[in-house]
């Protein structure tokens, strides 16, 4: 009985460590496409700044092109949650979901700037039964959310009559452009640097613009 029992303990010991091992490689591949505003990584880097082996790439994912999924899947599951837990909030006015919504989704893209140029990359590289998965478990989701929320917004009388499938596009091209525009900041701007200071401002432009072109008058 003592024996099994030291078994289980060191059985799941070695469990702790290979997820702990699998996090520590997709944050680390997250902070390198963060900081070179990219949507690859290079094997030997990941492997120098996680302090692990490159060959556990193959070991938990498969290949690279393995590993970016499960990033996505990482990154992308959050999201979702997020916009079904505030679809839950029966006490929160329609207006104030998208309001919360819309900064949200600035905050995402703050943290993770690659993130629609990853999901692109891959949708288009993958093979269609994976960009199938992609699209079902990820856009349709919000494209339901989308209309679940404007539509709810229009039938209330507060919001004028729009697309929610181009609310989607509008959304999704000012938040994930502004922060995968660093060269534009550096360059136009003298701003090499995504500050919380400058996340909250376009947090506040973006959620008053969208939501002005949205609002019945």
């Amino acid at each position: 009985m003592k024996e099994q029992t030291k078994l289980a303990e060191i059985e799941g010991t070695i469990a702790s460590e290979q997820a702990g091992a699998r996090e520590l490689l997709l944050e680390t591949a997250s902070q390198i496409m963060r900081e070179g505003d990219q949507v690859d990584i290079s094997l030997s880097e990941l492997s120098l700044r996680s302090g692990l082996n490159s060959a556990l790439v193959k070991y938990y994912f498969g290949n690279k092109a393995g590993m970016l999924k499960a990033l996505l899947d990482r990154d992308m599951e959050a999201i979702i949650k997020s916009v079904e837990a505030l679809l839950a909030k029966d006490a929160m006015s329609t207006e104030a979901k998208l309001r919360q919504h819309i900064g949200r989704c600035v905050d995402t893209y703050f943290a993770f700037p690659y993130l629609n140029r990853l999901l692109m990359r891959l949708v288009r590289d993958c093979d269609p039964a994976e960009a199938k998965r992609i699209a079902d478990k990820y856009l349709a989701p919000l494209n339901e959310a989308y209309n679940r929320l404007i539509n709810a917004g229009i039938r209330e009388g507060v919001f004028r009559p729009i697309d929610p499938q181009l609310f989607y596009f509008t959304l999704t091209g000012a938040a994930d452009r502004f922060f995968s525009a660093r060269l534009v900041l550096r360059h136009c701007f003298d701003q090499d640097t995504l500050t919380e200071e400058l996340r909250d401002r376009y947090r506040e432009h973006t959620v008053d613009f969208i939501m002005a072109g949205i609002l019945a008058r």
